[in-house]
């Protein structure tokens, strides 16, 4: 099973798992990081049911919320419904669809560990960034649980940090930083046998 499979099988339960992965304070951290006013334009890649989107717009900011699966944007369309600071779009992590520098800021949380080139998924989302502005990474530190894969279709064990900087240099981004962001990632295997508890890093660079 592909991650779009997985995740257009779980999108109505989606809300409710995810509550025991993380916490708002992942979100938090990465907004700090941004340094996020509010007027200004975020593109939320891989939304989900929108965990991301729902902090950018108490801030005050217009979002546009990119995922490849339909059912999970069907999902924050219902949650978001009728308001108007959000867009919509399907999109693939190495073909965004949006034009170059159109956002002031681009959040992916959890997002990389599910897509096939890291780096060309970075690539792409610094190309979408206007002149000085932020990209925001929260994602897992490498590790080795295993049920990950089988059960929730990651296609990467996370990743070492050093890595996750050097992308972000290749992608023409400045001011790069890889820090904690002082959150674990929790869950188990379905069986119970096994427990997770995953270390989650906050990744940024700026557009020069």
């Amino acid at each position: 099973m592909s991650s779009k499979e997985y995740f257009e099988k779980v999108a109505e339960n989606w809300d409710h798992m995810r509550q025991s992965f993380f916490s708002v304070g992942v979100r938090d951290k990465a907004f700090q990081i941004a340094g996020v006013k509010a007027g200004q334009v975020a593109a939320d890649i891989g939304a989900g049911t929108g965990f991301v989107t729902e902090g950018l717009i108490s801030n005050g900011l217009s979002v546009i919320a990119i995922d490849e699966s339909e059912a999970m944007l069907s999902q924050m369309k219902n949650r978001f419904a009728g308001i108007d600071s959000i867009e919509y779009h399907v999109g693939e992590s190495e073909a965004l669809p949006l034009a170059d520098e159109s956002v002031d800021y681009v959040f992916a949380n959890m997002y990389l560990h599910h897509v096939e080139s890291p780096k060309a998924a970075l690539k792409e989302m610094a190309r979408i960034l206007k002149p000085g502005g932020r990209l925001v990474l929260t994602d897992l530190d490498e590790h080795q649980f295993d049920f990950l894969k089988e059960e929730h279709h990651d296609r990467w064990m996370g990743f070492k940090r050093e890595d996750v900087k050097g992308w972000l240099i290749d992608a023409g981004l400045i001011d790069t930083a890889v820090d904690c962001a002082g959150q674990n990632c929790c869950t188990e295997s379905a069986c119970g046998c096994e427990k997770a508890a995953i270390s989650i890093f906050a990744a940024s660079g700026s557009k020069a």
